[in-house]
């Protein structure tokens, strides 16, 4: 009777330490395992708002774009370092893509007109753009001041216009009295509809400069 009592107590007492080793090893589990959700989240979190994951658009567009800005001299006073220390037309005068239109800007006398102004934005017809117009109708064109003049200021907006703003804003009022309308997003602009932006965001020591491929026409002209 008395080894059947020490039996049972011998077996509860195993039960029960049992027990207690199997709740403890539960709440060891839990308290281990607990922070990793947190971790986890905040890590997640961390990935999704981490600047490199979404680049800046603004960021992207801190340089000059476009497929045309290939054709821009890596160096010296026609690249874009260089042309960032000059005011516009002299700056156009040193890059190899403008210069019919630098020659029409000193036929019509605007050299130093784009030169003293500030904070302005010029869509620069590269030479592909004049080279579209009939040799004879451009010949006759450089030969009229007056009609030069208004084509050429045509071109040029009174104020800075950014990237992020040249598809967003506008129309922008032109030097010339019309307007300038301008479409698209990212690296991809076209102005009035017929001139594509081949190489964007130029700047230099006065201006912002887009270099389009086509010219524009005033709606008076």
């Amino acid at each position: 009777m008395i080894r059947t009592r020490k039996l049972s107590t011998v077996v509860s007492a195993g039960v029960l330490a049992l027990t207690l080793a199997a709740c403890g090893g539960s709440d060891d589990d839990t308290t281990t395992a607990a922070p990793a959700t947190p971790e986890t989240s905040e890590s997640t979190e961390a990935m999704e708002s981490s600047p490199s994951a979404e680049p800046s658009m603004a960021a992207a567009m801190g340089e000059p774009f476009g497929p045309g800005c290939a054709a821009v001299p890596a160096d010296g006073a026609g690249s874009f370092s260089g042309m960032a220390t000059a005011p516009v037309a002299t700056a156009a005068s040193a890059n190899p893509l403008l210069s019919t239109l630098v020659t029409a800007v000193t036929e019509a006398g605007l050299v130093d007109t784009l030169n003293t102004a500030e904070g302005i934005t010029v869509f620069a017809p590269s030479n592909d753009a004049f080279a579209k117009i009939p040799a004879a109708d451009l010949e006759a064109l450089l030969a009229d001041k007056a009609m030069l003049t208004q084509v050429l200021t045509y071109h040029v907006v009174g104020e800075t216009v950014t990237p992020e703003q040249l598809g967003t804003a506008g129309p922008f009022a032109s030097l010339e009295g019309g307007e300038v309308a301008a479409a698209g997003s990212g690296e991809e602009f076209t102005v009035n509809d017929n001139a594509n932006v081949v190489c964007g965001g130029v700047e230099t020591a006065n201006a912002t400069v887009y270099i389009i491929d086509s010219v524009l026409m005033p709606p008076a002209a």
